[in-house]
């Protein structure tokens, strides 16, 4: 295989193709379709803005990292990839049974490389940043699940990320349609995950409530994948009063879905404690504009009319 070219799984149509270093780009859930040639985004504003077919997570998560480390040289993280998968490319995996491919994967990314879940830190910041976790093989469950497509994929393996309530999982689809996926859990060594163990999960994740299954199963979008990540960074930073990064996660969000409701009303409120009186406004008028009748819209009003009085004496 060329080196810093993934390889397209059988039956799959090219992803977006980056001009610039000539990579496809293979979403991690979703279906696969004929998009547009693209140069590679070098800006997270610049990726949000594509087009769902050609969102790359992996390219995501790299932009990601750089709001942390400025210099972060994005290409050379994502050809770590291809170095990890160098060993496994060979070993004729599309060819196996969707559960062999899966132990073989998941033998070699946790046995051999030593991948593993953060459990002693899990909420570290540098367990959600793709850079930190390949030099630490630590992360959790969604960057765990990052790593294991992209090596995956570029071995033959149609493996795709679930946005499983409460621990992000993986699945891997055999060529045909007629078998089962197999669900394997990217925190825990990849092991596989049976219908009980799934259950399980589920109603850890909503023990008041009955959900179904199918519906939690299905390959999440890249823009969702991203989303989650991000949400996960605005959390711990938040938790550790890291309000000007927490606020930078929700900017990210917010390119990547513009009309959210509770991303804009989060950033609006936060803005406005940060005294950032004019994003604060500009984010709470927003959401009454999409939403005139949203049940809190009195106290949203009321916020408003406090932010302009704000302003009015700062200026």
């Amino acid at each position: 295989m060329l080196r810093g070219v993934k390889r397209l799984l059988p039956g799959e149509a090219k992803g977006c193709i980056s001009m610039n270093s000539m990579t496809t780009l293979v979403p991690l859930g979703g279906s696969f379709v004929e998009p547009p040639q693209l140069p590679r985004p070098t800006t997270f504003e610049q990726l949000a803005a594509l087009p769902d077919e050609c969102l790359d997570v992996a390219t995501g998560a790299g932009l990601i990292a750089r709001d942390t480390y400025a210099t972060l040289d994005v290409d050379q993280v994502l050809r770590r990839f291809d170095d990890l998968a160098a060993p496994l490319v060979a070993r004729g995996l599309s060819a196996m049974p969707t559960e062999d491919q899966a132990d073989a994967v998941s033998q070699y990314l946790y046995d051999v490389l030593g991948f593993r879940g953060n459990e002693r830190d899990y909420y570290d910041p540098k367990n959600s940043l793709l850079p930190d976790v390949l030099m630490r093989k630590l992360g959790i469950p969604i960057t765990l699940a990052l790593v294991y497509c992209e090596v995956a994929r570029r071995a033959g393996v149609r493996a795709r990320g679930i946005s499983f309530p409460g621990h992000f999982l993986v699945r891997i689809d055999p060529p045909g349609h007629d078998d089962a996926p197999v669900i394997v859990d990217p925190f825990f060594n990849g092991r596989r995950l049976d219908e009980a163990g799934l259950v399980k999960l589920l109603e850890r994740a909503s023990p008041s409530q009955k959900l179904a299954m199918r519906e939690h199963l299905a390959p999440a979008a890249p823009r969702t994948i991203l989303v989650r990540m991000l949400i996960n960074l605005k959390w711990i930073h938040a938790t550790r009063g890291d309000f000007a990064r927490a606020l930078l996660a929700l900017d990210r969000i917010i390119s990547l879905t513009p009309d959210s409701v509770p991303a804009l009303r989060e950033r609006g409120m936060l803005a406005a404690r940060l005294g950032l009186v004019e994003s604060a406004r500009a984010d709470l008028a927003r959401l009454l504009e999409l939403v005139p009748q949203v049940p809190d819209a009195v106290s949203i009003r009321q916020r408003l009319e406090e932010l302009r009085a704000r302003a009015s004496v700062l200026n």
